[in-house]
């Protein structure tokens, strides 16, 4: 059955699988995944769910066999190409665990194209667990219909951003900026969220000097990881995927 806006039905189980996909591969599921769908969702032999492995887009899969502690997947059709992201990096100074793991979930759901934390002078967290947030990209991915994860990269020197920054840089400046619709253009961004207690006036200064465009984010102070989701979605409408 071709792909149609009605299928496959939405209600499928929706997987990341680090490997390569194509039609008819197979797939070995074992530890965690496998446990997950055979004994939390019940599924058995003959049952469908979807897969993506952030590369190839999403594909059907059919559970060709089922073992104790393993799953054999049987890969059948592509059921929507890779999607096509706006290149935009949100460079961040990390905040505390909670609030961290609750950004790098709604980023991802956002749209993101790349995680960059940024090392400031007031920040308060400069040892992240990557693998702890590429966990929670991942299922924030599986659950939103993204078929590419964001790309997590190594926390950053505010210096070292500004000397090479990915795109365009969209400061969050705290001391007021232009509304972000009339400064977010089509082609690579950086939006650029400060710490709790914010940059101080060395790193403002800086950061200016650097070439990036102040942005303001309304009326009223918000928390840095507030900010990060209140930008990309602004930039999102203006000039990302939801125009």
């Amino acid at each position: 059955m071709p792909a149609t806006p009605a299928w496959p039905p939405r209600s499928l189980p929706r997987l990341f699988i680090d490997q390569p996909l194509g039609p008819d591969l197979a797939v070995l599921l074992q530890d965690k995944p496998a446990h997950y769908l055979a004994n939390v969702l019940r599924l058995g032999e003959g049952a469908e769910l979807l897969l993506f492995d952030g590369q190839s887009g999403e594909w059907q899969a059919v559970i060709e066999a089922a073992h104790k502690k393993k799953l054999v997947l049987r890969v059948q059709r592509q059921t929507r190409p890779p999607e096509t992201l706006p290149d935009l990096t949100l460079a961040f100074a990390p905040v505390k665990r909670a609030p961290l793991e609750w950004l790098v979930e709604k980023a991802t759901e956002l749209g993101v194209a790349r995680l960059q934390p940024v090392i400031t002078h007031r920040t308060v967290v400069e040892r992240l667990n990557p693998e702890r947030l590429l966990a929670i990209a991942i299922e924030a991915a599986e659950q939103c219909g993204r078929t590419r994860l964001p790309e997590l990269l190594a926390p950053l020197k505010l210096d070292a951003l500004l000397t090479a920054p990915p795109g365009a840089i969209l400061f969050a400046d705290e001391t007021g900026g232009v509304p972000l619709a009339s400064a977010a253009q089509p082609g690579p961004a950086t939006i650029l969220i400060g710490p709790e207690g914010g940059f101080t006036p060395e790193e403002r200064d800086r950061i200016l000097a650097a070439g990036a465009s102040g942005i303001g984010l309304g009326p009223r102070t918000l928390r840095a990881e507030t900010a990060a989701l209140a930008a990309l979605s602004l930039y999102m409408a203006a000039a990302g995927d939801w125009r």
